[in-house]
Formats: C-alpha cells, sequence, structure tokens
C-alpha cells in the first residue's frame, strides 16, 4: 500500500491491529469506539486491520459491511482458525503505519487508553505497553494463575518480560519491521517485543470486564501459551531436567553405597521391594518429566524445519492491489470494497 496515498499531508499513520474471533456480540460496539478514538486523533491517520482468525459465526460478514462504508478498515480473513499470536503477527505484517498498535476485540482493553500510547510515542519511545493495574470480572484462580505465570516466566526468561503485561501495546516502525524480520512459529509476541530492545515504557491501566461474550482462553489454550512464553524464551527447562538427573544419580548413587554398607557390615539385609520400588519411581519420575521436556523443544525444532506457511489467507479486503508487503501468506487473494 502506497502510504503517501492513505495519509494527509504531512500526517503519520497509525495502524491499530485487532485479532478478532468469533465476536459478532461485541463487534459493532468495538467499532464504535474505535470510530470514536479515530475521530479524537490529531495529526495522526489512522488504518484498522482486523484480522478474522477463521471466526464460524458472523464476525466476518460485520467487518464487511463496515469496511464496505469506511475506506480506513481492511480486513484479513483466514482460511481457518490459527491462533490469537498468528492473528497478531498478520495484523503486524500487514501494518503500514508509522505506528502500530494491538488491541483485542472485546474491550477489555480500552481504546481511550491509546491516547496515552501515542503521547508516549511522540516523546520518543518506541514500545509503549499497557501494565494491567486491575482485571475486574476474572477469576481468582486466573488472576493468581497468571500472576504466577508472569513471575515464573521472568526467572527463567533469558530476557526481561515486562510483569502483568499482554499484548496491549503501541509499537515504532522499527520494532513493527524487527518483528516482521523474526520467523519463528512459535509465537509468543510480547515477549519478542521485550527481545528486540528499543526504548520502551510501561503504562499502568485498568482492565474493563469483556463487553460480551466469552473469553477465547480457557484453561487448555492458557497452559498452551504459558508453554510457549516459557520454552521460546528459555533453555532454563533443559538444565533443570540436567539437574533433576544429576540429583537422581546422587541419591541412587547414596542408596547403593548405603546397601553395600547393611549387606557387608552388618547383618541387618532385609529382602523386600519398599525401597526398590521407591527408587524405581523416582528415577522413571525424572526420567520421564526430562523426556518431556525434551520433546517439547525437539518438536518446536520439528515445526520449524517443516517451514509450512504461518498461516493462510483467503481473502484480503480493504488493502491496495499490491496487498501486504510482508504476508507469510502462500495465498493473495484481494478484494476490493
Amino acid at each position: 500500500m502506497n502510504k503517501e496515498i492513505e495519509t494527509g499531508a504531512g500526517n503519520k499513520l497509525l495502524s491499530l491491529v485487532v485479532p478478532c474471533y468469533n465476536e459478532e456480540e461485541v463487534i459493532d460496539e468495538t467499532m464504535r469506539r474505535l470510530r470514536l478514538f479515530c475521530s479524537e486523533l490529531q495529526n495522526l491517520d489512522v488504518e484498522l486491520i482486523f484480522v478474522d482468525d477463521g471466526s464460524r459465526d458472523s464476525t466476518r460478514e460485520l467487518l464487511k459491511n463496515y469496511a464496505a462504508q469506511d475506506t480506513r478498515i481492511r480486513i484479513i480473513g483466514f482460511a481457518r482458525n490459527f491462533g490469537h499470536q498468528v492473528a497478531v503477527t498478520a495484523g503486524i505484517d500487514a501494518a503500514n503505519g508509522d505506528a502500530v498498535v494491538l488491541i483485542d476485540a472485546d474491550l477489555q482493553d480500552p481504546p481511550e487508553v491509546v491516547h496515552q500510547m501515542v503521547a508516549k510515542w511522540r516523546e520518543g519511545f518506541d514500545v509503549v505497553y499497557g501494565t494491567r493495574t486491575e482485571r475486574p470480572g476474572e477469576s481468582a484462580f486466573k488472576l493468581a494463575t497468571a500472576r504466577g505465570f508472569y513471575r515464573l516466566l521472568n526467572k527463567l526468561s533469558d530476557v526481561p518480560i515486562p510483569l502483568d503485561t499482554g499484548d496491549f501495546r503501541l509499537m515504532s516502525r522499527p520494532v513493527v519491521d524487527t518483528l516482521c524480520a523474526m520467523p519463528e512459529r512459535d509465537r509468543f509476541v510480547r515477549g519478542m517485543v521485550s527481545w528486540v530492545g528499543f526504548k520502551q515504557t510501561a503504562l499502568p491501566y485498568r482492565r474493563a470486564e469483556r463487553f460480551a461474550g466469552e473469553s477465547k482462553y480457557p484453561l487448555r489454550k492458557m497452559l498452551r501459551f504459558a508453554t510457549d512464553g516459557i520454552i521460546s524464551f528459555s533453555t532454563k527447562p533443559l538444565q533443570l531436567s540436567v539437574g533433576m538427573g544429576m540429583i537422581s544419580a546422587a541419591l541412587a548413587l547414596a542408596g547403593i553405597a548405603y546397601a553395600l554398607a547393611l549387606r557387608i557390615f552388618t547383618n541387618m539385609w532385609v529382602e523386600g521391594w519398599t525401597a526398590l520400588m521407591i527408587a524405581v519411581l523416582f528415577i522413571g519420575g525424572v526420567q520421564l518429566i526430562s523426556i518431556g521436556i525434551l520433546g517439547e523443544y525437539i518438536g518446536r525444532i520439528y515445526n520449524e524445519i517443516k517451514k509450512r506457511p504461518l498461516y493462510v489467507v483467503q481473502e484480503y479486503i480493504g488493502f491496495a492491489n499490491e496487498g501486504p508487503a510482508m504476508s507469510r501468506s502462500p495465498v493473495v487473494a484481494l478484494k476490493q470494497q
């Protein structure tokens, strides 16, 4: 897309990337709030990039109706559901803005906070990430596990990752270009942005409850997401398996020495299976944990070497004829509306 055509004279372009999955209940309110935000911007043009992550409801049709009325709206329609982090990546790939904002469609991250992010960007920051001070409407279990995850990840990661921070953030063009050049498949965007560096700052905000609909992150997906974050940014789990192996070996040697001493120097030798079973189960458990950790890393290597496309786009709507230049999809099915 030719940025000079899309922006006003001398104005910079702000891209808002909005991943969507089965958001028909909230999309009208999301569009209203985003349009209101856009009307309040000064000296900035805007493009709204909605990434439909294979929704099974009417989300894409609703987005198409809005795109037909507003030339600022672009739609990337996936051929199937590829996941939130991949949808975010597709939006980043397609964004042409001097700055790019990631924001979910469920309105838990208020669009109005983006004004403060833009102000920080104009002060010279390359990344402005939202830090959640309150999270109303979420269960005590989710709050506790999220808190524990961020702190565990920070201890394990080789790169400091901000606590209590999601993907809601503004990134400058140099940061976006760097992310577009990062080819890994198991995406953990907030960690990748921390790894990139540049000048970053936190912006505390109160996270709202979902406007409507249900969370798209049940426990199973949360666990998978946590695993991706830990394994993508740390080799310490491998070191942990080595440590457990050394501890079990030391205990086994101590047990052997103790058994030999009893056998040679005393008459206390009693045949039995209790100690043997404890030793077998302990060492077997350590081995299975270590194999599981190795399997996670090997599985990621396997996914990388297959070199499949990160996502498959069924249709682009509202983009210029040449389409998103950084698309990782093999399909370029452009539709103008």
